[in-house]
């Protein structure tokens, strides 16, 4: 019995983990798209969601249940499997980036031999806040969410529909066009920290004398935000899906559930982008000062660390909803004119200062 429950510690611990994060992404997600609703509300001069629940705060579940029951309908001469997989393919995408997040310092103050039974508590000296750290953890996410806009680009093939079609081609040359001046953008941190290990990038800031890396960065910071805005398909990048032109773009054959999905990726994308900004540019969940104040490696460190790390993720996400609610989408032409003549220029020179840099700090 003690040798079995050995064997299947290591997977619970990760399944517990897992189900953690997961369910506090989604959480997020639902609760971004309320904050959305009542912002937006806000700068239009409206009142925004306030029926369901105290001040509207049930009103994702309310949601949620009207997709469930909505009516399922299914173009009849789409390509059916993959009409049913693309939004699959964009959800699943979107939510495994999150295996890789530093949602916090370590717990090393916890005596788990005194805790754990059946001496599982043997040679566990910290509580990581991340499910799975490795060592290639930004090409991972750059990698995953990349393929994410296959969901996109297949939707609009599969369905059959002049509209969807030409949202998916405008996704996937959207997603060529800022894909290189994002990559390029995260060089330059890359670069200054040493490592492609997000935890690794968090500690870089820490001893770095410049503590975040948005100061020697800024250029970089700015390239990744409005590249970010594009790859998420967000206003005034959000040509795939644009209403006045298009209905609703790559998913105007999509109801229900699936459409669902589509939904809930593209706010899972922009946590996703939320968090790869505090990672990489405003020091992850490192609180400048925090460690004068409160033990590192304790308890109430780590939580004023994750509280603070979320509240950097959802000041990126406030700019993004403040974003849609004050400026105009960009023409096609002006897009990828934008990407390709000024932001990718700019994320090469970035690149370049930075080489400049780093070769006068190592010297």
């Amino acid at each position: 019995m003690e040798s079995l429950v050995k064997t299947a510690f290591p997977f619970i611990v990760y399944s517990i983990g897992i189900l953690l994060a997961f369910q506090g992404v989604l959480m997020i997600v639902a609760y971004t798209v309320l904050a959305e609703r009542k912002v937006l509300g806000w700068i239009q001069g409206r009142i925004g969601p306030n029926r369901v629940g105290p001040w509207g705060v049930l009103q994702p579940f309310a949601d949620l249940l009207k997709f469930i029951f909505k009516e399922d309908l299914v173009p009849d001469k789409s390509t059916k499997f993959v009409y049913f997989l693309a939004p699959l393919v964009a959800l699943t995408c979107a939510l495994l980036p999150i295996v890789v997040y530093p949602f916090g310092p370590s717990i090393t103050t916890i005596n788990w031999r005194e805790i754990l039974p059946f001496g599982l508590g043997e040679g566990i000296t910290e509580l990581p806040m991340t499910i799975a750290r490795i060592d290639v953890g930004v090409l991972f996410v750059l990698g995953i969410t990349s393929v994410g806009v296959y969901g996109i680009a297949l939707a609009g093939w599969s369905s059959n529909s002049k509209y969807s079609l030409m949202g998916g081609l405008r996704s996937s040359a959207q997603m060529i066009s800022y894909e290189l001046a994002m990559g390029a953008s995260v060089i330059g941190v890359v670069m200054l920290a040493g490592t492609l290990d997000l935890n690794g990038i968090i500690f870089a800031q820490i001893h770095s004398p410049f503590r975040w890396f948005i100061i020697p960065q800024f250029i970089g910071f700015f390239v990744f935000l409005i590249s970010a805005f594009a790859e998420t398909n967000r206003v005034p990048f959000d040509l795939p899906e644009a209403e006045t032109e298009l209905v609703a773009g790559f998913h105007t054959e999509y109801s229900a559930l699936k459409f669902a999905l589509f939904f809930m990726a593209e706010y899972v994308n922009m946590f996703t982008v939320s968090v790869m900004a505090t990672v990489l540019f405003l020091g992850g969940w490192y609180v400048p000062g925090l460690g004068q104040v409160l033990e590192p490696g304790s308890i109430p460190y780590a939580l004023v660390s994750h509280i603070a790390f979320i509240g950097k993720i959802c000041a990126f996400l406030f700019f993004y909803i403040w974003v849609r609610g004050t400026l105009p989408r960009f023409r096609f032409d002006q897009l990828m004119n934008f990407g390709w003549k000024f932001l990718l220029p700019l994320a090469i020179a970035n690149v370049i200062i930075t080489i400049v840099l780093v070769y006068f700090l190592n010297s």
